[in-house]
């Protein structure tokens, strides 16, 4: 226990060093400019979708449960989006390739930092967006597996979230591997990151889908518009810092901890 409790101590110790709240607070940024840009490149397929359909908006809002003016705004942003499809999806395209290359390097920053290693210049976009495709083959991949063991008797539901651990735990092996800027390391010395990495992703996920609906429908009839935005972010936060806590865990027993005041 008090091995533990010491490990603690030093992730904390040096997430402090790191100046963990910058690199964390940069991967949210980025974070939700990527998602307002997927959020741009998603209106305007359905507003593709939404030509001759007038009650599509209307089940959205009803789906995502939203209320008063975040409500409105999804409604007028549907109908508007059914008149400028086209330049949307080119925005939303360009949008989304340039701020997701920007959130990856965000994430690579954090590795590079961890490691005390010099980040990429010229191909960090290039080695980001291939990070993203990959990771999004393989969030799609276990989506599709899960949902599918999902709708089997409740006992196998242990199966399914060693299934999604597995899947979560090949993705952060997948974002150490190919990020940052160092020698690639064996296998097994990435391994406890990549666990704590795929343990506080589930949990985020378990989150996001079902605490985080209900701050949006909540802050939604509350706050607006904004108050949506404020659950986002938390969302956002919170992977932010696991991001760093991924890579101090990773890099803890390779990288010199300056011991603390006793």
């Amino acid at each position: 226990m008090h091995r533990n409790i010491e490990r603690v101590r030093q992730i904390a110790r040096r997430y402090g060093e790191l100046n963990g709240r910058t690199t964390a607070a940069a991967i949210t940024l980025y974070g939700f400019l990527a998602l307002f840009a997927l959020c741009v490149l998603a209106v305007a397929i359905v507003g593709m979708l939404a030509t001759g359909n007038d009650d599509i908006a209307h089940d959205i809002v009803s789906w995502l449960g939203l209320h008063g003016d975040a409500a409105t705004t999804v409604v007028d942003a549907v109908n508007t989006a059914q008149h400028s499809a086209k330049v949307a999806s080119i925005v939303g395209i360009i949008g989304l390739v340039w701020v997701g290359s920007s959130f990856a390097v965000s994430v690579a920053t954090a590795y590079d930092v961890a490691w005390g290693v010099p980040s990429r210049t010229t191909r960090a976009r290039l080695v980001g967006l291939g990070w993203l495709a990959g990771g999004a083959v393989l969030l799609a991949a276990g989506s599709f597996v899960t949902a599918g063991l999902a709708a089997l008797p409740v006992l196998v539901a242990p199966l399914v979230l060693a299934l999604s651990l597995s899947v979560n735990t090949v993705l952060w092996l997948w974002t150490s591997w190919i990020l940052p800027n160092r020698v690639h390391p064996p296998w097994r010395a990435l391994l406890p990151g990549a666990i704590v990495g795929a343990v506080g992703l589930e949990v985020l996920k378990i989150a996001g889908g079902y605490v985080v609906p209900l701050l949006v429908a909540k802050s939604s009839a509350v706050y607006g518009t904004i108050g949506t935005v404020f659950a986002l972010l938390a969302w956002l936060w919170v992977l932010g810092r696991l991001v760093v806590v991924v890579t101090i865990v990773e890099t803890l027993d390779r990288v010199p901890v300056t011991a603390g005041d006793e």
